[in-house]
């Protein structure tokens, strides 16, 4: 008898603390947190941004772009996670980008740093409390895809959520209506008329050679991808591999903004068992220097154009 009463007021405590976390958790990344962030920011500079740029992996230099500069570190804002990947400068930058006003992620959160996927995406939602509407979001990834290259821009025109089919969703638990519906549509994901945009402007630049369009897939990380699961994600129709993107846009989208992705195919994924290749970090970072300075004027070229069409006003 008395086993039977300590079984069941262990499974009781168990239940409360199973509970208390579930609360924990959803409290930190209420709509509340998000307005009280985004009111902080807004008091601070009065840039009021309507789009919303994330740099990936060796990218930031896309912030270094914006005129009249209001720069916040990570650490210093509140309810906000910190970058910890070498390449992430880990700021929040406000200013303009040929008049248009903006704010720039130099640097964004992955899964396998640690943090739960609603504080990773935590900031997309404080993008929308500022005003933001066409999100446009860049990372660097492994080419699946034969007929790319290292140095690629790959437009994203959809995507495969891995972590995902695990139940690993940025919208898990409870809705706010605040944010957006229960369900959203992603077959609309990446918005159709960007993509076009972006086209149109790559070949306007000269950029025609070197600018792609596919499907990314989306990691947990941070290991990179054996042969097989090359091999595996190649015939289900990714053309590129990442860790990083894919939650922010579904929470973009859930709350109604544009959004427009590409990736910079920095490194070639190995599909052969007898390939001496060995992705790496370093390299993902030199490629991104070397293209860098196109995919920044790919990106800034799109915002002027974007801020001119009546579409996007």
């Amino acid at each position: 008898m008395l086993l039977n009463e300590l079984g069941e007021a262990k499974r009781c405590e168990t239940a409360v603390i199973l509970t208390s976390d579930s609360l924990f958790m959803s409290s930190r990344f209420s709509y509340e947190d998000c307005k009280a962030t985004a009111d902080w920011l807004m008091a601070q500079t009065d840039v009021r941004p309507t789009v919303g740029i994330v740099c990936g992996s060796g990218l930031g230099g896309l912030a270094d772009m914006l005129k009249d500069q209001v720069a916040f570190n990570y650490k210093d804002i509140p309810n906000f996670p910190q970058s910890t990947v070498h390449g992430h400068a880990g700021r929040l930058v406000f200013g303009t980008l040929r008049g248009r006003p903006c704010v720039c992620m130099q640097g964004r959160f992955h899964l396998y740093e640690g943090y739960p996927i609603q504080k990773i995406t935590l900031p997309i939602r404080i993008f929308k409390l500022l005003g933001v509407e066409t999100v446009m979001l860049t990372n660097a990834a492994g080419g699946l895809n034969q007929d790319f290259k290292v140095g690629d821009i790959m437009i994203i025109k959809d995507h495969l959520n891995m972590p995902g089919f695990a139940g690993n969703n940025p919208l898990s638990g409870p809705n706010d209506e605040r944010f957006g519906v229960r369900f959203p549509c992603m077959s609309d994901a990446y918005d159709r008329e960007l993509q076009q945009l972006a086209m149109d402007v790559g070949q306007e630049l000269g950029y025609g050679d070197f600018l792609k369009e596919g499907v990314y897939c989306v990691l947990g990380g941070p290991s990179f991808e054996t042969i097989a699961e090359c091999r595996m994600l190649h015939k289900l129709g990714a053309d590129a591999v990442g860790m990083s993107t894919v939650h922010e846009v579904i929470i973009a989208r859930h709350c109604g903004m544009k959004v427009f992705a590409l990736s910079l195919i920095t490194n070639q994924a190995v599909t052969d068992y007898d390939s001496e290749e060995k992705a790496n970090h370093e390299e993902v970072l030199q490629t991104g220097k070397q293209r860098a300075e196109q995919l920044e004027r790919l990106v800034s070229t799109m915002v002027t154009k974007i801020e001119h069409n009546n579409n996007y006003a």
